[in-house]
């Protein structure tokens, strides 16, 4: 199994892109959304934790199928060193960082869930 991009989302304030998820989730037959739950370093939930969770329940309330919240510690750090190790100019980076680190997010929960058996993550309990 792999884990690709298909399409960068940006956040409009009045919750337009959740319409072009929803299509994208139906396209593809997807079973599950996978967000990725910023903890600090200690792995304490702070205030960008509680906006990821308030937006995995928008996502559910969309999609009507299961979210999942995903540890995603490190990510864009990551991506970050992964775009250097490619050879791409880290002033070119920002375009792309967000793809490769939601790219990780779901390698890692992909890899977990085939080492332990289990999904990765928390099951966010809110559905439309």
């Amino acid at each position: 199994m792999l884990a690709l991009p298909v399409r960068t989302l940006r956040r409009a304030p009045d919750g337009a892109e959740l319409a072009v998820l929803g299509r994208i989730v139906e396209e593809y037959g997807a079973i599950e959304v996978v967000v990725g739950l910023p903890l600090t370093l200690s792995g304490e939930e702070g205030e960008a934790a509680v906006r990821a969770r308030r937006y995995a329940g928008q996502i559910a309330r969309r999609t009507g199928i299961p979210v999942r919240l995903v540890d995603e510690r490190l990510t864009t750090v990551s991506a970050h060193q992964a775009l250097r190790d490619s050879g791409r100019p880290g002033r070119r980076h920002r375009s792309v960082v967000d793809q490769v680190a939601a790219t990780m997010i779901l390698e890692q929960a992909l890899a977990m869930e085939r080492s332990t058996g289990e999904p990765a993550g928390e099951l966010l309990e809110e559905r439309r």
